[in-house]
């Protein structure tokens, strides 16, 4: 009898030890498809275990628990954040993925030709981020002038890209890194061509985010450069659309109301601000937006030619002109396309049978 009183306890310690140590390292998975659990600041380790079990990532919260407790003896903690499960894993594998911060996270795409309005709405739609502490980051100069002294602000050093930010990204951080991303760009693709017979960093980039808005079209980016930069030599006005947008939108609300969708009026046209290049000679003041690494090498190497005058052909191209004569035929050829086009996209009447 003594010996049975003796062995039973055995019995149930190993079995106890049999099924924790399967609930630690034997994957389990209760959920359909992509989960993406959020464990919020301040949670406790019973808390974070309940939102484990509710959410169907561990069958149990003890054995997670046991792991937490035993890791308090090392200085483990969690870290909070939004947290990405899409595969069967073990209460110890997702205890250390708690631990080590391996936070979801969120690809973000920024298109090239995206002012930094558009991106501080793209960031908080995307990530949650303060949409005034972006801009409020991005427009201060500081953090380029190394590369270029006459910079007003970061505009067209945010390189347009994909980047993956977690949910709570510091401003600083994601400013940092899209500027990490265009000195890369410069120290592999720019810096040998700088300086060239267009200009400093400063010029290159201010035209090439005029470009990089005029056309869509890689291959028609040199002649767009072509002709601002004649139109420059002759003391022309650029005359440049998307300049005259971008004053718009530096007369809204921080820039942040919602994007220009036109047309142009005239007194759009006659807006004195120096982004206006329909008022004043030369380039804007800086970049309009971050233009792509196409339009920048178009700046830094202009196709030749004689053409000074250009007008959409409504077909992702343009048609271009050496004549303000010739240029004035183009702009009513533009103008039938442009009826053409409007006709085509019309929904047609269709005859109902009764």
């Amino acid at each position: 009898m003594r010996k049975w009183l003796l062995i039973i306890p055995l019995v149930i310690v190993f079995g106890a030890g049999a099924w924790l140590a399967k609930e630690l390292y034997i994957p389990y998975r209760g959920y359909q498809g992509r989960l993406v659990l959020v464990v919020p600041p301040g949670a406790r380790a019973p808390r974070v275990a309940d939102l484990l079990v509710q959410s169907g990532v561990l069958p149990h919260r003890f054995p997670f628990l046991f792991r937490y407790w035993a890791g308090r003896w090392h200085h483990e903690t969690l870290k909070f954040g939004e947290y990405l499960f899409d595969r069967p894993l073990s209460a110890s594998q997702v205890y250390w993925k708690l631990v080590r911060g391996e936070v979801y996270l969120h690809a973000i795409v920024i298109p090239e030709g995206s002012d930094r309005f558009d991106m501080a709405r793209i960031f908080q739609r995307e990530i949650g981020l303060n949409p005034k502490r972006f801009l409020a980051a991005t427009g201060n100069p500081d953090l380029i002038r190394d590369l270029d002294p006459e910079a007003n602000s970061l505009e067209g050093y945010l390189f347009p890209d994909t980047y993956r930010f977690p949910r709570g990204v510091p401003t600083s951080q994601v400013v940092e890194t899209m500027l990490a991303r265009f000195r890369q760009k410069f120290d592999v693709h720019i810096r040998q061509d700088l300086p060239s017979p267009s200009g400093n960093l400063h010029q290159i980039i201010t035209l090439a985010s005029l470009v990089e808005k005029e056309t869509p079209d890689p291959q028609e980016r040199p002649m767009i450069a072509g002709v601002f930069l004649r139109r420059l030599q002759k003391g022309m006005l650029l005359q440049c659309d998307p300049t005259v947008v971008y004053a718009v939108r530096l007369n809204q609300t921080a820039g942040l109301s919602d994007p220009f969708n036109g047309p142009i009026t005239q007194s759009d046209l006659l807006n004195p601000s120096p982004y206006n290049t329909y008022v004043h000679a030369g380039l804007p003041p800086g970049p309009i937006c971050s233009p792509g690494m196409a339009s920048i090498e178009a700046a830094l190497h202009p196709a030749p030619g004689s053409a000074l005058y250009f007008v959409s052909n409504h077909h992702g191209g343009h048609y271009f002109a050496d004549t303000l004569a010739e240029h004035n035929r183009n702009v009513v050829r533009s103008r039938r396309e442009a009826q053409s086009t409007e006709r085509d996209a019309r929904p047609t009447a269709k005859a109902v049978s009764r």
